[in-house]
């Protein structure tokens, strides 16, 4: 395994952040403006690991997880286009199992020994723990963030333009600040 480098650090760090996001976008029982803004972050970090992992190999050699990665790759963007086409079944099962697997890949990250993140934990336990807080904390600012960010996302803030779908108009004045 490489030494720690800017590639490493940066599949670390994503990979946390996905497995951080995860259960928020599972659990969740809301699917709605949050849950989008999120899934596209946690796709878009998704995209990230599973194709850095690439450039991450052993003594020049390709693991299981590199098939694991493939494999992912293809389960992420079926789970997004079953989203693009309202398939919500196919949806939440190629995300779910992709968070699965990846759960599996940091679980084995972890475990082996010889491996960068177990000699990080028993090198320098400070460090691993403060990354580790930053991405928790990166995702609850986030996730607030989105809570905060007003109402159903309907008007326009920049223009203060109507852009709801015909029949929603009328139902409901829009707000716009002045």
């Amino acid at each position: 395994m490489e030494p720690w480098n800017v590639l490493l650090a940066s599949h670390v760090i994503a990979a946390l952040f996905v497995l951080a996001i995860g259960p928020v976008q599972i659990l969740r029982r809301r699917r709605d403006r949050i849950h989008r803004t999120m899934g596209h972050l946690w796709v878009a970090a998704m995209y990230y690991v599973c194709f850095s992992s690439f450039r991450i190999v052993s003594h020049g050699q390709f693991s299981w997880l590199h098939g694991l990665s493939a494999f992912t790759i293809v389960t992420v963007t079926l789970g997004l286009i079953a989203a693009v086409r309202r398939n919500i079944p196919a949806h939440r099962g190629n995300m779910i199992g992709s968070y699965i697997g990846i759960a599996v890949a940091f679980g084995f990250a972890i475990s082996v020994p010889g491996r960068a993140i177990p000699r990080l934990l028993a090198e320098d336990l400070p460090t691993a723990l403060y990354v580790a807080a930053l991405v928790a904390v990166s995702v609850a600012v986030v996730f607030t963030s989105l809570r905060r960010g007003g109402g159903s996302g309907n008007v326009s803030a920049s223009k203060g333009q109507d852009v709801r779908p015909a029949g929603r108009a009328a139902d409901v004045p829009a707000k716009v600040d002045g």
